[in-house]
């Protein structure tokens, strides 16, 4: 299967459901009340934000000014529709952009914010790289996949570690933030719910819709089998991994 058709069926799948990883309004909200108060005058950085789930919790939670980025531009379109639609128009700007070469000034946000997309471009690189997009005194939120077991089972590790080959338990990604210039100010763990009821159900929907459509495509079904597999895979080793959600400050 070429590249091109394997993104093309992706997308298909996952621009149907309201979010494009795990996530929930009550962890956003809690993370961001980890933070001082936020003002108008303060600004947000949301770094891979798909079509803006947590953009438009940001927005209802704060005051701040939003930027949010995505590299798909049909997540940009649905992201700026819902903040329209939301009233939260003139507090978000979508806009297309590269998570590894953000074209913005040094020192441009007060907060970069990144839910389950800092694995693209690998943990501690996104920490590095995007470092220098923060004013002083800014903050760094994200949300990453970790083990929640020394030894995670072998199924889990060759599934995952296709997309996150970084990917470690909590503990390496402490490590990683010391290692990158931060200080780890908290820390928590994705709740069920973010995981369930707000990303695999809706993803499964779309699946079942999706293999309806492209029945006899033998390439079409091999993208959903592998999203099939994520599913299954939560279902049995839910207790082995998971998000959690680190707010660090540069040293």
């Amino acid at each position: 299967m070429s590249m091109d058709n394997f993104w093309r069926y992706f997308y298909e799948i996952y621009e149907t459901i309201p979010r494009q990883g795990p996530g929930d309004r009550e962890s956003t909200e809690r993370a961001l009340r980890l933070l001082p108060p936020l003002t108008n005058e303060h600004r947000i950085l949301d770094i891979g934000c798909g079509s803006g789930a947590q953009t438009i919790d940001l927005a209802r939670a704060t005051e701040a000014q939003i930027v949010a980025v995505d590299n798909h531009h049909p997540f940009i379109n649905t992201l700026a529709k819902r903040a329209a639609e939301r009233k939260l128009g003139a507090k978000i700007t979508a806009q297309v952009g590269d998570m590894n070469d953000l074209q913005f000034p040094d020192g441009s946000f007060d907060v970069i914010w990144s839910e389950g997309a800092i694995g693209i471009i690998g943990f501690a690189e996104g920490l590095t790289k995007w470092r220098r997009l923060l004013a002083p005194g800014g903050y760094m939120v994200v949300s990453e996949y970790c083990w929640f077991h020394d030894n995670p089972p072998a199924e889990l590790r060759a599934m995952f570690l296709d997309d996150c080959p970084d990917a470690g338990d909590v503990e390496a990604r402490r490590e990683a933030i010391a290692a990158s210039g931060y200080r780890l100010l908290d820390e928590f763990v994705l709740p069920e719910v973010g995981w369930w009821e707000n990303y695999y159900v809706p993803l499964g929907q779309s699946l079942r819709s999706f293999r309806e459509t492209h029945a006899k495509n033998p390439d079409a079904l091999a993208v959903a089998s592998r999203s099939q597999q994520e599913i299954d895979l939560y279902q049995s080793h839910s207790g082995a991994f998971g998000y959690v959600f680190f707010i660090m400050q540069p040293i």
